[in-house]
């Protein structure tokens, strides 16, 4: 008799095709799959593997698709999709021992949610709130932070990971064993993560505070002082920045908007942005409106959804910090607002000079009439990491090519409407900043020639290490990706 896990497979061989991100389609993660499954506990997904390896067809494990390039599997067409997300159970919460269960496909909202009604958070571990938790492990995944711990690994205490045998795998927090400095960012090489145990905390409020500050000030000014001194901080059309307060500071629940938008509103940037591939004006006017909407709080009083319209914004660390969707609105992607995406991590050291190079390339550009500004979703949005070590973490650090990583890393985030010819011409196809700072790229947001090219920023001792295990976990590559390919860890 057939397993429910291959007659799941067998009832999925219809889905063969292009595996979409939630951008949809003319944006996918894979160019061509056989089959799309949905399993709905972690035995089905390990029967799912199993099957695959009998079949002799490739695997990748799917959150709810944090993607905007073709790079997440490799181009063998004989390659299966396990979904997660009816993966998602959370058990075993340990409110005096400061920890948490919980499965592949639990989302960070889901597990904020689940924890707040019982007193409980995960500090700053935390990322948006569409991403799965182990998704965010696996892609290295962050909040912005300097002073605190903000990498979601760095809340995982051990971690269950389906291998390349169909075999499920341990691996506990230990610094001094490669296995988990392999598993801690695995860009998904060495399987499934099926279940984590996750460091939580008592919960607790923040506040939310904006300024605006002029370019200057910025580009030469002291950035890490800017950032370091608070719980999290940004640069995010304005310099944002939140911290911990005590429950009794303010009754208000603010909640954050993150990526939805009327109808309407849709409507009139798509029609603008687009627009703005031809016509110059069209770019100015958008910054010009995004940057004043962003000047009051994008937040809303939870409990009667009126707007805030003062800083500081005050709330519990889940609604503020992250927040979501307006029960009013929807994700921008389901109007069809899409992106180019560039994503580069360069060390604290080089702030300003990464900074001012990036407004050199905006200037050149001007200079031929092409008219650069970023105004999708976020616009640019200059993020933060405190260092981490692992093999592939944007964050890592005693890394053997002089660059230090000792304080950190600044993320340029650049997201651009598509189709606009002046980014990609601009930045992303010269890929000037990989040549000329010692740079590491995100491994969701960023095109295949990206990754080729930055190879060589990645520390050559971390890769080698790194495939050991990955050859131990995963010998007959079914978890085979284009990253991966590129990083020359099949050689």
């Amino acid at each position: 008799m057939l397993s429910r896990g291959i007659l799941l497979g067998l009832a999925a061989l219809a889905a063969a095709g292009p595996y979409n991100t939630y951008d949809g389609p003319g944006f996918p993660a894979c160019n061509e799959v056989a089959a799309v499954h949905e399993p709905r506990s972690v035995d089905e997904m390990q029967s799912l593997v199993r099957g695959a390896i009998a079949a002799g067809q490739k695997v990748r494990a799917s959150g709810l698709g944090h993607m905007w390039y073709d790079t997440m599997c490799s181009d063998d067409p004989n390659t299966i999709i396990v979904r997660t997300e009816n993966v998602n159970h959370i058990w075993d919460l340990d409110l005096e021992g400061g920890s948490v269960w919980f499965e592949a496909g639990v989302t960070f909202i889901q597990l904020a949610e689940w924890l707040h009604e019982r007193g409980a958070s995960v500090g700053y571990t935390l990322v948006n709130w569409n991403i799965t938790l182990a998704g965010s492990v696996a892609m290295g995944a962050h909040r912005s932070s300097i002073r605190e711990d903000s990498m979601v690994a760095a809340g995982v205490l051990e971690m269950d990971i389906i291998d390349g045998h169909g075999e499920i795998r341990r691996v506990v927090r230990n610094n001094d064993d490669d296995e988990w400095l392999a598993a801690s960012t695995s860009l998904g090489l060495l399987g499934v993560i099926a279940r984590i145990k996750f460091k939580i905390y008592p919960d607790f409020k923040v506040y939310a505070d904006q300024k605006t500050l002029e370019e200057a000030d910025v580009l030469n000014g002291d950035i890490e002082k800017l950032i370091k001194p608070y719980a999290t901080a940004n640069l995010w059309f304005h310099w944002r920045y939140y911290d911990e307060v005590p429950e009794s500071t303010s009754d208000q629940q603010g909640f954050q908007n993150t990526f939805s938008v009327t109808e309407l509103e849709a409507f009139a940037a798509k029609t603008l942005l687009d627009s703005g591939k031809y016509l110059p004006t069209s770019n100015f006017i958008a910054e010009e409106i995004f940057f004043s909407q962003w000047e009051k709080p994008n937040f809303r009083e939870k409990t009667t959804q009126k707007a805030l319209e003062k800083w500081p914004v005050y709330g519990w660390n889940y609604d503020v910090l992250i927040g979501g969707l307006y029960p009013d609105q929807r994700p921008n992607w389901e109007y069809g607002l899409r992106a180019y995406t560039l994503e580069l991590a360069f060390p604290m050291t080089r702030a300003n000079d990464m900074l001012r190079r990036v407004r050199q390339l905006f200037d050149d550009e001007a200079k031929k009439l092409r008219i650069m500004t970023s105004t999708y979703r976020s616009g640019i949005n200059i993020k933060f990491g405190r260092p981490y070590y692992d093999f592939l973490g944007q964050v890592t650090f005693n890394t053997t090519n002089g660059a230090d990583w000792s304080r950190g890393a600044i993320m340029f985030d650049f997201l651009a409407t598509s189709p606009l010819w002046a980014m990609v011409s601009g930045i992303m196809s010269r890929s000037v900043l990989i040549d000329e700072f010692p740079c590491r790229p995100h491994w969701t947001k960023n095109t295949r020639e990206i990754f080729e090219r930055s190879a060589k920023n990645i520390d050559p001792n971390h890769l080698r290490r790194f495939k050991v295990v990955r050859e131990d976990f995963d010998p007959n590559e079914i978890y085979r990706t284009v990253v991966g390919e590129k990083l020359g860890l099949y050689d």
